[in-house]
Formats: C-alpha cells, sequence, structure tokens
C-alpha cells in the first residue's frame, strides 16, 4: 500500500487528488495539509510514502517544505506550464512535477513510479516542461561544477542519456552493458558529480548548457 500525504492551500483540490488517488486500491491517503509548515508536521506524523506538493502556498510554499524534508519522496504540484520555481523544487530534492491538469491516470502513473524509488523523468512529463522552464529564465544558466570536466567520454555520455529521461534498461541498451552495470556507472556517476538523484542530474545537464533545450 503506498500512503500518500496531499499537500494544497486550496481545500477542492485536495479533495479531488484524495478522491483520484482512493480510487486505487494499491494506495491511500494518509494526511492532508494546507501549506509547508502543516506538511512538515504531517510528514514527520504520518511517515508518508509519497507527498503531492504544491508549489505556491501561504506561511511556507512547495519549494522550501521540500527542501526541509530531506529523504521524502515528493511530486511537485504547479498549474503554470513552464514554473522557473520547479527548477528550485527539484535542486530542494523533490522526484519529479506535474502540472495539476494532467490526466489522473498521468498522477496515478506518477505516485507510483515515485514510491518505488526513481525519479518521475518521464519525456512527456519533466524532461520536457524543465527544457522549456530553463529556456525560458536565463538567469537559472550557471557555469557546470567543475567535476563536469573531469568526466570521461563514457561518463559523459551517460549525463546525456540520463537528461533525455532513459531508464537504466534503455541505458544499459545504449551502452552495451547489462542493466545491473548501467545502474551501477549511474550511481558512480551522481556520485562523482555530487548529485542527489536522477532529477539534479537533469538539471545539471540542461541549465549548464550541456543539453540544449528541444522547442517541443
Amino acid at each position: 500500500m503506498i500512503n500518500v500525504l496531499i499537500v494544497d492551500d486550496q481545500e477542492l483540490v485536495r479533495m479531488g487528488l484524495r478522491t483520484i488517488i482512493e480510487a486505487n486500491d494499491d494506495m491511500r491517503v494518509v494526511g492532508d495539509a494546507a501549506d509547508g509548515v502543516d506538511a512538515l508536521a504531517a510528514v514527520e506524523r504520518l511517515q508518508p510514502d509519497v507527498v503531492l506538493m504544491d508549489i505556491r502556498m501561504p506561511r511556507m510554499d512547495g519549494v522550501e517544505a521540500t527542501r526541509l524534508m530531506p529523504g521524502t519522496r515528493v511530486i511537485i504540484l504547479t498549474t503554470v506550464d513552464g514554473d522557473e520555481s520547479v527548477v528550485e523544487a527539484l535542486r530542494a530534492g523533490a522526484s519529479g512535477f506535474l502540472v495539476k491538469d494532467a490526466p489522473a491516470e498521468e498522477l496515478i502513473q506518477a505516485v507510483r513510479v515515485v514510491a518505488r524509488g526513481d525519479a518521475l523523468l518521464s519525456p512527456s512529463l519533466t524532461r520536457r516542461l524543465l527544457a522549456r522552464v530553463i529556456a525560458g529564465a536565463s538567469r537559472l544558466r550557471r557555469k557546470p561544477p567543475s567535476e563536469v570536466y573531469d568526466l570521461t567520454d563514457r561518463e559523459h555520455d551517460l549525463l546525456l542519456l540520463l537528461a533525455q529521461g532513459k531508464s537504466n534498461d534503455e541505458i544499459a541498451a545504449s551502452l552495451h552493458v547489462t542493466e545491473a552495470a548501467a545502474k551501477s556507472q549511474v550511481s558512480n556517476l551522481l556520485g562523482k558529480l555530487g548529485l542527489r538523484d536522477r532529477v539534479q542530474a537533469v538539471v545539471l545537464a540542461y541549465e549548464s548548457g550541456l543539453v540544449t533545450p528541444r522547442a517541443d
């Protein structure tokens, strides 16, 4: 059973998300909160598997709340297709994000993906929107960390594959290695770059200019 905490300042949104979540036999809503302050207390008390976190709320927004709950699997929810705050939320530790008008089945799939410990990097979701966000927010563009220049050609190719939202089996096929070897190489790359997870690798690749945002 996947335990979900819903955090949004609008009661109707919380009710709608609860209805969608609880229509599935493998997940349940263990609680909700109207802002980041209450969300921190709820996470401490309820220990949810996944938090659905609105990005803009009174008292404490979703970015700061995510930053203050390290280790918690957070899916950021935004109403704006291209909200640059999403990038800050991903840096803060969010596992991915969705726009609020995403289809219900997309939300459910996102919860399942994040609950099993994977980053939400579907090309139709995070990668494409992240590309548009960073393309339209040049002030977020920053120089890559020095470790990027120490990457081998193989590691550089691996970083680009991560930026494309490739899964371990897709990376394995591209690099002609086993899936276990691909998983190990991803882990080693993240460690070398001082990154927490795949989402941070995507942010790094886009905002440092290693990957050029697409127009789609």
